[in-house]
């Protein structure tokens, strides 16, 4: 009866946790959908682009933090903090009436949202013994990419027969569920017994650096670009000495001496490179070559984010029986064989090769984000895991940044060149087919970790007293 109850309580958290990540990856894509409505409604056209800035700055700067504070209070407290902070936010985006308000609210929302991913990640560590972790991280991947097919349909079905508000009205029911589960149900196995000590230096040098290495990248202007790139990089040199003298530093830099961390992180950062960059061209490519709507260019997504989502469930099934870099190496030769396809689309490209080639780079990248997450959580004590991951989504959302920032200056060079945006487009797959090739050189780095290798077998319960089956 005790066994059955708990299995429950487990099914229950689990639940609660996949909420709150359909939040996150679902709340970009339904914005991006309806942000021309919301700019026709509150004007300041100029600010457009700071609706999705500020967000990513505020969730990118979190999550560190997060991670060392869910390391140091436990999982629960920093993931309903975050969810609580990320409701609040959603409640504030919709009851805006002015752009400068909504992106105040976006803020918000998005200081929430760091927690959201990372801490979730942890959370499924305490609940699961490792032989099933891997099948749980392939089905967080596989929600992602559902939820990133779903989004920009939703958030056009919501503004087209609903105010647009109720793009972020509808985080609250999912939200508020996901926190009480949360709340409720999950309790942390670890003791936090040590009074905590905060490395507030190192989180206010990291969090300067970060901000304005990102400015960096979507602020206008050489000048802007160079002066607040060169800001920043300094402030992440007095971060790294900071780290050297912590006490009990932010970010402990005996991490990335441990191979699947050091190396991993490098792989997700270049994939995310390669990956956010080519997701943000397709549609572009499609609508200006072809001549296709914004709903049809959304749609040719859609065979990506499905082969993603298959191998993303496949991947996680393998992570019980294979090393880490055996999964990572086969998908990202995957992966590059469909960025090679995708480097050869011209005007002459049929609807049914770009497909083919997207299922081709889906099938790939499925299996690359659980495989680096459950890496990095299988590799470090309980007590370091919330920065382990935090630290893995840290690289992956900095790499995507600068991916789309980069590919758009290789267009813009290409063209300014007088090459057609077919000719230009060509750039772009080829410098994230040299990206995902130094993944590759990353990942055969990775040496052979298994995810068993840390917590033996014979151990009889897992981290949250769940008998193992």
């Amino acid at each position: 009866m005790e066994l059955k109850k708990e299995k429950r309580r487990v099914g229950l958290v689990t639940s609660g946790v996949l909420m709150g990540l359909v939040l996150s990856s679902l709340d970009q894509t339904i914005v991006s959908t309806a942000m021309p409505t919301i700019t026709k409604e509150l004007g300041g056209l100029s600010l457009y682009s700071w609706v999705f800035a500020i967000y990513m700055l505020t969730s990118t700067t979190s999550m560190p933090i997060y991670g060392k504070m869910a390391d140091l209070f436990g999982p629960r407290k920093m993931y309903v903090i975050g969810l609580f902070l990320f409701l609040v936010g959603s409640l504030l985006c919709g009851m805006a009436n002015s752009m400068t308000g909504l992106i105040v609210a976006r803020g918000v929302q998005g200081l929430g949202a760091g927690a959201l991913m990372p801490v979730a990640f942890i959370i499924v560590g305490e609940l699961y013994p490792p032989e099933k972790r891997g099948k749980f991280q392939g089905l967080f991947g596989a929600v992602f990419a559902m939820t990133s097919i779903l989004g920009p349909s939703l958030g056009g079905i919501l503004v087209e027969h609903l105010p647009w508000g109720w793009i972020f009205f509808i985080n609250l029911p999912i939200g508020i569920a996901a926190f009480l589960i949360i709340a409720i149900a999950f309790h942390d196995q670890r003791h936090y017994d040590k009074k905590p000590v905060i490395d507030w230096y190192g989180a206010t040098s990291l969090s300067a650096a970060i901000i304005l290495i990102l400015l960096s990248l979507v602020m206008e202007g050489r000048e802007y670009k160079i002066g607040l790139g060169g800001v920043g990089i300094i402030l992440l040199g007095l971060f790294i000495w900071i780290e050297t003298k912590a006490k009990e530093p932010l970010l402990p830099l005996s991490l990335f001496r441990i191979p699947v961390i050091g190396y991993g992180n490098l792989v997700g950062f270049f994939v995310s490179a390669a990956l956010f960059g080519a997701i943000a061209y397709i549609p572009l490519f499609v609508q200006g070559v072809r001549g296709a709507s914004p709903s049809e260019a959304g749609f040719l997504l859609v065979p990506l984010m499905l082969s993603a989502a298959i191998s993303s469930t496949v991947g996680g099934k393998w992570m019980a029986k294979a090393s880490f870099r055996a999964i990572l190496i086969p998908s990202l030769i995957i992966m590059a064989t469909g960025f090679f396809l995708l480097s050869t689309i011209d005007g002459e490209t049929t609807n049914t090769q770009l497909v083919s080639y997207m299922i081709v780079t889906g099938l790939g990248m499925g299996a690359i984000y659980p495989a680096l997450g459950t890496a990095a959580h299988s590799a470090v004590k309980p007590q370091d895991r919330g920065v382990a991951m935090s630290t893995s989504q840290l690289f992956r959302s900095i790499g995507g940044t600068i991916g789309v920032s980069v590919f758009g200056t290789i267009v813009e060079w290409r063209m300014r060149e007088g090459m057609v945006f077919s000719e230009a487009m060509h750039g772009v797959f080829v410098t994230g087919l040299i990206l995902i090739g130094m993944s590759l050189i990353a990942s055969v780095l990775l040496g052979n970790t298994r995810l068993l290798d840390k917590e033996p077998r014979h151990s009889h319960t897992s981290n949250s007293g769940v008998p193992k089956q």
